[in-house]
Protein backbone atom coordinates (compact mmCIF):
# COMPACT_ATOMS: atom_id res chain seq x y z
CA UNK A 1 0.00 0.00 0.00
CA UNK A 2 0.71 3.48 -0.99
CA UNK A 3 2.08 5.46 2.15
CA UNK A 4 -0.33 8.83 1.85
CA UNK A 5 1.09 12.06 1.17
CA UNK A 6 2.04 14.20 4.43
CA UNK A 7 -0.51 17.39 3.20
CA UNK A 8 -3.97 17.44 4.85
CA UNK A 9 -7.32 19.15 3.24
CA UNK A 10 -9.92 20.43 5.05
CA UNK A 11 -13.56 19.29 3.88
CA UNK A 12 -16.05 22.33 4.16
CA UNK A 13 -18.63 21.97 6.83
CA UNK A 14 -21.55 23.65 8.73
CA UNK A 15 -19.61 22.90 11.55
CA UNK A 16 -15.56 22.19 12.65
CA UNK A 17 -14.30 19.74 11.10
CA UNK A 18 -11.50 18.03 11.47
CA UNK A 19 -8.14 17.55 8.51
CA UNK A 20 -8.87 14.97 6.50
CA UNK A 21 -5.73 12.92 5.08
CA UNK A 22 -5.71 12.54 1.41
CA UNK A 23 -6.83 9.01 -0.03
CA UNK A 24 -5.92 5.92 -0.23
CA UNK A 25 -5.81 2.88 -2.01
CA UNK A 26 -8.77 0.34 -0.69
CA UNK A 27 -7.64 -2.70 0.14
CA UNK A 28 -9.12 -6.34 0.80
CA UNK A 29 -8.23 -9.16 3.33
CA UNK A 30 -8.26 -12.32 3.68
CA UNK A 31 -6.84 -15.56 5.60
CA UNK A 32 -8.02 -17.11 8.88
CA UNK A 33 -8.67 -15.60 12.30
CA UNK A 34 -6.54 -14.88 15.41
CA UNK A 35 -8.76 -13.84 18.68
CA UNK A 36 -7.57 -11.10 20.80
CA UNK A 37 -9.35 -7.71 22.24
CA UNK A 38 -12.63 -7.01 24.56
CA UNK A 39 -14.25 -10.43 24.97
CA UNK A 40 -10.82 -12.31 24.82
CA UNK A 41 -9.65 -10.43 27.47
CA UNK A 42 -11.98 -10.92 29.86
CA UNK A 43 -11.80 -14.45 29.77
CA UNK A 44 -8.11 -14.17 30.04
CA UNK A 45 -8.58 -12.81 33.03
CA UNK A 46 -9.87 -15.60 35.20
CA UNK A 47 -12.95 -16.65 34.09
CA UNK A 48 -14.32 -13.61 34.18
CA UNK A 49 -18.21 -12.94 32.85
CA UNK A 50 -18.59 -11.67 29.08
CA UNK A 51 -18.31 -8.23 28.70
CA UNK A 52 -21.95 -6.56 27.69
CA UNK A 53 -22.42 -5.40 24.57
CA UNK A 54 -25.75 -2.65 24.27
CA UNK A 55 -26.72 -2.64 20.16
CA UNK A 56 -28.85 0.78 19.70
CA UNK A 57 -31.05 0.66 16.60
CA UNK A 58 -31.69 -3.07 17.62
CA UNK A 59 -34.85 -3.08 15.83
CA UNK A 60 -33.93 -1.82 12.52
CA UNK A 61 -32.26 -3.68 9.49
CA UNK A 62 -29.08 -4.16 10.50
CA UNK A 63 -29.20 -3.73 13.76
CA UNK A 64 -31.53 -6.90 14.52
CA UNK A 65 -28.57 -9.00 12.98
CA UNK A 66 -26.09 -7.33 15.49
CA UNK A 67 -28.52 -8.23 18.53
CA UNK A 68 -28.87 -11.79 16.85
CA UNK A 69 -24.91 -12.00 16.66
CA UNK A 70 -25.03 -11.39 19.98
CA UNK A 71 -27.38 -13.40 21.34
CA UNK A 72 -25.95 -16.31 19.44
CA UNK A 73 -22.15 -15.77 21.25
CA UNK A 74 -23.70 -16.14 24.80
CA UNK A 75 -20.57 -17.48 25.83
CA UNK A 76 -18.33 -14.20 24.24
CA UNK A 77 -20.65 -11.64 25.28
CA UNK A 78 -24.08 -10.41 27.06
CA UNK A 79 -25.74 -8.89 24.48
CA UNK A 80 -28.55 -5.65 24.97
CA UNK A 81 -30.72 -4.45 22.76
CA UNK A 82 -32.34 -0.56 22.78
CA UNK A 83 -35.56 0.39 20.24
CA UNK A 84 -37.46 2.93 20.32
CA UNK A 85 -40.93 1.17 20.56
CA UNK A 86 -42.81 -1.66 21.93
CA UNK A 87 -43.18 -2.74 18.63
CA UNK A 88 -39.73 -3.18 17.48
CA UNK A 89 -38.65 -4.63 21.04
CA UNK A 90 -41.49 -7.10 20.00
CA UNK A 91 -40.35 -7.49 16.50
CA UNK A 92 -36.79 -9.03 17.66
CA UNK A 93 -38.27 -10.93 20.71
CA UNK A 94 -39.55 -8.87 23.17
CA UNK A 95 -36.81 -10.09 25.70
CA UNK A 96 -35.80 -8.21 29.01
CA UNK A 97 -31.90 -6.74 27.84
CA UNK A 98 -34.27 -5.30 25.19
CA UNK A 99 -34.85 -1.61 26.54
CA UNK A 100 -36.89 0.84 25.24
CA UNK A 101 -35.78 4.22 25.00
CA UNK A 102 -35.41 7.61 23.51
CA UNK A 103 -31.45 8.63 21.71
CA UNK A 104 -32.73 12.08 21.95
CA UNK A 105 -33.77 11.78 25.75
CA UNK A 106 -30.62 11.31 27.74
CA UNK A 107 -32.62 10.03 30.66
CA UNK A 108 -34.79 7.56 28.79
CA UNK A 109 -31.37 5.25 27.58
CA UNK A 110 -29.64 5.61 30.87
CA UNK A 111 -31.05 2.47 32.27
CA UNK A 112 -29.92 0.16 29.17
CA UNK A 113 -26.08 2.24 28.88
CA UNK A 114 -25.92 1.54 32.87
CA UNK A 115 -23.47 -1.60 33.05
CA UNK A 116 -22.35 -2.13 29.65
CA UNK A 117 -18.77 -2.47 28.37
CA UNK A 118 -19.14 -1.52 24.72
CA UNK A 119 -21.92 0.04 22.45
CA UNK A 120 -22.60 -0.47 19.41
CA UNK A 121 -24.16 2.70 17.39
CA UNK A 122 -26.85 1.77 14.73
CA UNK A 123 -29.32 4.66 15.03
CA UNK A 124 -30.38 6.67 12.19
CA UNK A 125 -32.46 9.04 10.81
CA UNK A 126 -35.21 7.46 8.38
CA UNK A 127 -36.23 9.39 5.45
CA UNK A 128 -39.62 9.13 4.30
CA UNK A 129 -41.55 9.26 0.95
CA UNK A 130 -44.17 11.73 0.51
CA UNK A 131 -47.29 10.55 -0.33
CA UNK A 132 -48.97 10.81 -4.21
CA UNK A 133 -45.65 9.63 -6.28
CA UNK A 134 -46.72 7.94 -9.11
CA UNK A 135 -43.60 6.35 -10.75
CA UNK A 136 -45.19 5.46 -13.73
CA UNK A 137 -45.72 9.31 -14.49
CA UNK A 138 -41.92 9.27 -14.42
CA UNK A 139 -39.85 12.02 -12.52
CA UNK A 140 -38.14 11.38 -8.53
CA UNK A 141 -39.98 10.77 -5.11
CA UNK A 142 -40.14 13.88 -2.77
CA UNK A 143 -38.70 12.52 0.79
CA UNK A 144 -39.27 13.91 4.25
CA UNK A 145 -38.46 13.56 7.95
CA UNK A 146 -40.86 13.16 10.86
CA UNK A 147 -40.71 16.31 12.84
CA UNK A 148 -38.55 15.65 15.75
CA UNK A 149 -36.91 12.80 13.81
CA UNK A 150 -34.91 15.02 11.16
CA UNK A 151 -30.75 13.99 11.12
CA UNK A 152 -29.70 16.74 13.26
CA UNK A 153 -31.63 15.37 16.32
CA UNK A 154 -31.50 11.77 15.63
CA UNK A 155 -27.92 11.32 13.85
CA UNK A 156 -26.12 14.38 15.52
CA UNK A 157 -28.09 14.84 18.95
CA UNK A 158 -29.08 11.44 19.62
CA UNK A 159 -25.58 9.66 18.80
CA UNK A 160 -23.61 12.65 20.92
CA UNK A 161 -26.23 11.29 24.03
CA UNK A 162 -25.52 7.88 23.39
CA UNK A 163 -21.29 8.44 23.55
CA UNK A 164 -21.85 11.03 26.49
CA UNK A 165 -23.74 8.35 28.18
CA UNK A 166 -21.32 5.47 27.38
CA UNK A 167 -17.93 7.78 28.35
CA UNK A 168 -19.82 8.43 31.67
CA UNK A 169 -19.75 5.12 32.43
CA UNK A 170 -16.43 4.07 31.99
CA UNK A 171 -17.36 2.21 28.45
CA UNK A 172 -14.06 0.47 26.96
CA UNK A 173 -14.86 0.80 22.85
CA UNK A 174 -18.10 2.20 20.90
CA UNK A 175 -18.84 1.01 17.33
CA UNK A 176 -20.25 3.56 15.36
CA UNK A 177 -21.83 2.91 12.23
CA UNK A 178 -22.09 5.40 9.58
CA UNK A 179 -22.41 5.99 5.80
CA UNK A 180 -19.68 6.24 3.22
CA UNK A 181 -20.19 10.10 1.49
CA UNK A 182 -19.61 11.91 3.91
CA UNK A 183 -16.78 14.33 2.35
CA UNK A 184 -19.37 14.73 -0.58
CA UNK A 185 -21.50 17.81 1.09
CA UNK A 186 -22.96 17.75 -2.32
CA UNK A 187 -23.83 13.92 -2.19
CA UNK A 188 -27.34 12.99 -3.14
CA UNK A 189 -27.88 11.46 0.18
CA UNK A 190 -27.72 15.08 1.81
CA UNK A 191 -30.67 16.03 -0.39
CA UNK A 192 -33.11 13.87 0.49
CA UNK A 193 -35.20 15.75 2.98
CA UNK A 194 -33.21 18.55 3.09
CA UNK A 195 -31.45 16.77 5.96
CA UNK A 196 -27.91 16.96 4.98
CA UNK A 197 -27.48 13.33 7.17
CA UNK A 198 -24.48 12.87 6.06
CA UNK A 199 -23.15 16.26 7.59
CA UNK A 200 -24.49 15.02 10.63
CA UNK A 201 -23.37 11.52 10.63
CA UNK A 202 -19.88 12.97 10.54
CA UNK A 203 -20.19 15.63 13.28
CA UNK A 204 -21.48 12.81 15.64
CA UNK A 205 -18.16 10.49 14.10
CA UNK A 206 -15.45 13.58 14.97
CA UNK A 207 -17.40 13.64 18.49
CA UNK A 208 -16.26 10.67 18.85
CA UNK A 209 -13.16 10.56 17.48
CA UNK A 210 -12.17 13.28 19.91
CA UNK A 211 -13.66 11.98 22.66
CA UNK A 212 -11.05 9.95 23.88
CA UNK A 213 -12.78 6.71 24.25
CA UNK A 214 -11.30 3.73 22.45
CA UNK A 215 -13.97 3.45 18.91
CA UNK A 216 -14.05 2.03 16.25
CA UNK A 217 -15.92 4.00 12.70
CA UNK A 218 -17.54 1.87 10.72
CA UNK A 219 -18.57 3.72 7.03
CA UNK A 220 -20.43 1.37 5.21
CA UNK A 221 -21.09 0.83 1.46
CA UNK A 222 -24.96 0.64 0.02
CA UNK A 223 -26.67 -2.14 2.58
CA UNK A 224 -28.24 -5.10 1.21
CA UNK A 225 -30.18 -7.85 2.46
CA UNK A 226 -28.03 -10.73 1.15
CA UNK A 227 -26.22 -13.39 3.41
CA UNK A 228 -23.25 -12.74 5.01
CA UNK A 229 -19.86 -14.40 5.51
CA UNK A 230 -19.43 -15.20 1.81
CA UNK A 231 -17.67 -12.11 0.13
CA UNK A 232 -14.02 -10.66 -0.04
CA UNK A 233 -14.38 -7.45 2.34
CA UNK A 234 -12.83 -3.80 1.22
CA UNK A 235 -12.03 -1.41 3.26
CA UNK A 236 -10.65 2.29 1.97
CA UNK A 237 -10.76 5.70 3.41
CA UNK A 238 -12.14 9.59 2.27
CA UNK A 239 -14.87 8.09 -0.06
CA UNK A 240 -12.36 6.37 -2.71
CA UNK A 241 -14.54 3.09 -3.18
CA UNK A 242 -17.50 5.24 -4.22
CA UNK A 243 -15.32 5.79 -7.25
CA UNK A 244 -15.13 1.58 -7.97
CA UNK A 245 -17.37 -0.59 -8.78
CA UNK A 246 -17.07 -2.65 -5.57
CA UNK A 247 -19.56 -0.15 -3.45
CA UNK A 248 -22.00 -2.32 -1.79
CA UNK A 249 -22.00 -4.26 1.58
CA UNK A 250 -24.69 -7.24 2.79
CA UNK A 251 -25.85 -5.79 6.02
CA UNK A 252 -24.74 -9.10 7.54
CA UNK A 253 -21.25 -7.94 6.82
CA UNK A 254 -21.67 -4.90 8.20
CA UNK A 255 -23.49 -6.77 11.42
CA UNK A 256 -19.85 -9.06 11.67
CA UNK A 257 -17.47 -6.36 11.12
CA UNK A 258 -18.79 -4.58 14.22
CA UNK A 259 -18.54 -7.14 16.04
CA UNK A 260 -15.22 -8.47 15.11
CA UNK A 261 -14.16 -4.44 16.22
CA UNK A 262 -14.69 -5.56 19.59
CA UNK A 263 -12.82 -8.82 19.54
CA UNK A 264 -9.25 -6.90 18.32
CA UNK A 265 -7.54 -4.33 19.55
CA UNK A 266 -6.50 -3.61 15.81
CA UNK A 267 -9.86 -1.67 14.93
CA UNK A 268 -9.39 1.08 17.67
CA UNK A 269 -9.27 4.25 17.07
CA UNK A 270 -9.64 3.83 13.80
CA UNK A 271 -12.12 4.63 11.44
CA UNK A 272 -12.53 3.45 7.66
CA UNK A 273 -14.99 2.85 4.51
CA UNK A 274 -16.40 -0.62 4.17
CA UNK A 275 -17.60 -2.52 0.97
CA UNK A 276 -17.15 -6.18 -0.61
CA UNK A 277 -16.16 -8.33 -3.43
CA UNK A 278 -19.19 -9.54 -5.66
CA UNK A 279 -19.39 -13.32 -4.44
CA UNK A 280 -17.33 -15.52 -6.43
CA UNK A 281 -14.55 -12.47 -6.27
CA UNK A 282 -12.17 -13.46 -4.62
CA UNK A 283 -11.61 -15.43 -1.04
CA UNK A 284 -14.22 -14.20 1.70
CA UNK A 285 -12.66 -12.77 4.41
CA UNK A 286 -12.54 -14.37 7.93
CA UNK A 287 -9.14 -12.99 9.24
CA UNK A 288 -10.51 -9.91 10.48
CA UNK A 289 -7.70 -8.90 12.39
CA UNK A 290 -5.53 -8.43 8.95
CA UNK A 291 -8.82 -6.22 7.94
CA UNK A 292 -8.03 -4.11 10.57
CA UNK A 293 -4.49 -3.82 10.49
CA UNK A 294 -4.96 -2.95 6.92
CA UNK A 295 -6.38 0.46 8.06
CA UNK A 296 -4.47 3.60 9.56
CA UNK A 297 -6.87 6.40 9.59
CA UNK A 298 -8.25 7.69 12.98
CA UNK A 299 -10.63 9.78 10.78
Amino acid sequence: MATAAAACVRVSYPFTGALLRPPCNAIAARRGPRRAGLAVSAAAAGGGSPPTVLVTGAGGRTGQIVYKKLKERAGQFVGRGLVRTEESKGKIGGSDDVFIGDIRDPDSIASAIEGIDALIILTSAVPKMKPGFDPSKGGRPEFYFEEGSNPEQVDWIGQKNQIDAAKSIGVKQIVLVGSMGGTDINHPLNKLGNGNILVWKRKAEQYLADSGLPYTIIRAGGLQDKDGGLRELIVGKDDEILKTETKTIARADVAEVCIQALLFDEAKFKAFDLASKPEGEGTPTTDFRALFAQVNSRF
